[in-house]
């Protein structure tokens, strides 16, 4: 059933951002009075197919993985007399970059509709404090501590956790110094620091940006109450239900939930008789951890239960709130933060200085989707705002047989005043396809070693 609701999740997020893409082909090329001659969502069998007035065919295919607009053109066969002004090849090279341009254009303005639905309502997001820092680290280097907020990086504010990671997430593989601004509880007074980096987590695959300074967040200490069980998992053969409050594990105390996980993972296969307090009551249970590993390949128990979350003290959260005007604002920006993000990703693994094992492909963005949907409709509306903005720019890289390679052959026909040759392109466009399909096949690969 999950990888049910994952598959069909991920099918939902694909189909949304292709249909808007090619939406936003067909608008434009209908606008510029090009005919368009089919509009169609997936590849291979046609599953059913309609007709409007214009004689255009609207199709839905089995295989919803991708979508096209076919536009009338000289190349693709033969055009009538009568249509030869319809046709796209017989287009101005502005309007023919009008066209192009559109589906990516379509993608970043649905990603800033989506980032601006959900900041109409507000968020919440955790202030960045510090909690722990490792002896020898980066962040020991600069002289971070315990309690401190972390103001601002290489001038950048970090407001929240999110602006802190994406912030850190901009220094990976790179050489320098890394500047903090922190104040302590309760000051208003500010200090600086730095700490010197040396090819930062270049190469590594996953990278993790605050265990890579040496740092964790503070967090509120979390009591072991039991949130989710997995079915059929030893803890619910157990009797362990939602609500119940861990207290006591083989007659010691446990006060949190970090005790409870680390009690667990030290007894694989080993029975632990344990104290619950439910509804006002003392409730004793038998469970075994059944085998597992972890990253390193040690074995671990795991009983397949998940923490019940507790609200954050109001002081440890920061609250913004907008106008819908300002909410719209809101949403340009971070489509604006999101694309220089990811242009400058791909920069980084142009140059080596972040691995190429950090591309995905279609089994981690299935994933992603559907573990975003499990969180709740405004996860999984981010999750599609951010995918939306990355089709949008990487369908303009400047690689033929995607649109980027298109606009860059026609911009050269408006420097040069007369369009590329036709071997020119078909050269270009078999390189293009190659590239595609080993980048394809790259992040396939990443996904099944992560499976």
């Amino acid at each position: 059933m999950a990888l049910l609701q994952t598959i069909l999740w991920f099918l939902v997020a694909i189909v949304i951002l292709v249909t808007i893409h090619e939406f936003g082909h067909f608008y434009v090329a209908r606008r510029c009075g090009v005919r368009v001659l089919r509009f169609s969502i997936g590849f291979g069998k046609v599953l059913f197919r309609w007709r409007d007035s214009q004689q255009t065919e609207y199709a839905v295919s089995a295989i919803p993985l991708g979508g096209y607009v076919k536009m009338l053109d000289e190349r693709e066969g033969d055009v009538p007399e009568d249509q030869l002004g319809r046709a796209f090849n017989r287009q101005n090279v502005w309007k023919r970059i009008a066209i192009v341009a559109a589906g990516p254009l379509a993608n970043f303005i649905l990603a800033v509709l989506l980032f601006w639905a959900l900041s109409i309502p507000g968020f919440r997001d955790a202030i960045p404090i510090v909690g722990e820092v490792e002896p020898g680290s980066v962040a020991a280097q600069a002289g971070l501590e315990h309690g401190q907020e972390i103001l601002a990086v290489d001038g950048e504010p970090t407001p929240t956790w999110q602006a802190l990671n994406q912030q850190l997430l901009r220094r990976l593989g790179e050489s320098g110094t890394m500047d903090f601004v922190v104040r302590y509880p309760g000051s208003s007074l500010q200090y600086h620091s730095q700490a010197d980096l040396d090819n930062w987590l270049r190469g590594v695959a996953d990278p993790e940006p605050l265990a890579g300074l040496g740092l964790t967040l503070y967090r509120p200490v979390s009591r072991a109450i039991v949130g989710n069980l997995l079915p059929g998992s030893p803890a619910e053969r157990a009797g362990f239900e939602p609500g119940d409050r861990v207290m006591q594990a083989d007659g010691g105390a446990i006060d949190t939930w970090r005790e409870w996980v680390d009690y667990v993972s030290a007894r694989p296969g080993q029975e632990i008789v344990v104290e619950v307090e439910r509804e006002g009551e003392t409730v004793s249970l038998t469970v075994t951890p059944e085998r597992a590993e972890d990253e390193a390949g040690q074995s671990i128990g795991r009983v397949g239960m998940g923490l019940r979350g507790e609200p954050w003290p109001d002081e440890m959260l920061r609250e913004y709130r907008y106008s819908v005007p300002g909410a719209f604002v809101a949403g340009v920006e971070r489509t604006w933060d999101t694309t220089g993000f990811v242009l400058l990703s791909i920069k980084k693994l142009v140059v080596g200085e972040i691995s190429t094992k950090n591309l995905s492909g279609p089994i981690t963005i299935a994933k992603v989707a559907g573990s975003s949907a499990e969180s709740g409709i405004k996860a999984f509306v981010a999750f599609v705002a951010l995918l939306s903005v990355f089709l949008a720019v990487f369908n303009l890289l400047p690689i033929p047989v995607l649109d980027g390679g298109h606009l860059m052959y026609y911009l050269i026909e408006v420097a040069k005043g007369s369009p590329v040759s036709e071997k020119v392109q078909v050269v270009g466009y078999q390189v293009g396809l190659v590239m595609v399909l080993g980048l394809m096949v790259l992040a396939i690969y990443n996904d099944i070693m992560r499976f």
